[in-house]
């Protein structure tokens, strides 16, 4: 049997490159952690505590709340992109300790995840939200379930303002047995138009609560 590429190469940290280890401690330092005060409906970090921030006042959520563990920012970019579009997979056990460090537990029966499509996975060899919701099913002692399919491909959201990023989502998932509270994991939290999309297709499935972790929030 053949081994995985990855596996025959010299692992390297996904940040900086030095040989090694996936993730250095230098770079893990350089992270910047998503600690309190935050947002307590959407997460984003601010000088104090607030029920709703200039974020995500005035909008209409279909999740309780939204965590991430690291900013999407510097480190924590290249993080994220050695994870998704190097298929770094031997990153998602160190992602998920990364989320734990900061983000409690969530209320809720079980995992889902944000489903990747068939090109994607194609060219990654994973989904991402999938393995991070696996991994941080063993830390917490929850069933990571698939409950949502896609019903049509969506095109990158990269690039688009919000109003075009819930365009491009609408409708674009559906709920597949969902059920009491459920924790919704993605890889990047970045308007929160797909993770609001995702949750409102659990919540019309029959999720009576759904919170939203992830790895990484974009920072306004």
């Amino acid at each position: 049997m053949v081994s995985p590429w990855w596996l025959l190469l010299p692992s390297r940290c996904a940040v900086c490159g030095t040989v090694g280890v996936p993730l250095c401690e230098r770079c893990e330092r350089a992270l910047v952690r998503l600690a309190p005060p935050l947002c307590e409906r959407c997460g984003a970090p601010g000088p104090w505590p607030v029920r709703r921030c200039a974020e995500c006042a005035g909008r209409r959520l279909a999740f309780a709340s939204a965590r991430a563990g690291i900013a999407y920012d510097g480190s924590g970019r290249r993080l994220v992109r050695a994870w998704k579009e190097g298929a770094r997979r031997d990153l998602a056990a160190i992602a998920a300790e990364l989320v734990v460090s900061v983000v409690p537990r969530p209320v809720a029966a079980s995992l889902t995840f944000v489903p990747g499509d068939r090109e994607r996975r194609r060219q990654r060899g994973h989904v991402p939200a999938q393995r991070l919701a696996e991994e941080l099913g063993r830390f917490w002692d929850l069933p990571a379930e698939p409950l949502l399919r896609r019903t049509r491909l969506v095109p990158p959201q990269r690039g688009l303002s919000l109003p075009e990023r819930r365009r491009n989502v609408h409708g674009a998932f559906i709920g597949d047995g969902a059920a009491g509270g459920v924790c919704l994991v993605d890889d990047v939290y970045t308007t929160g138009a797909t993770a609001n999309e995702c949750a409102r297709a659990l919540r019309r499935d029959g999720a009576t609560r759904v919170e939203v972790v992830s790895l990484a929030r974009a920072l306004r």
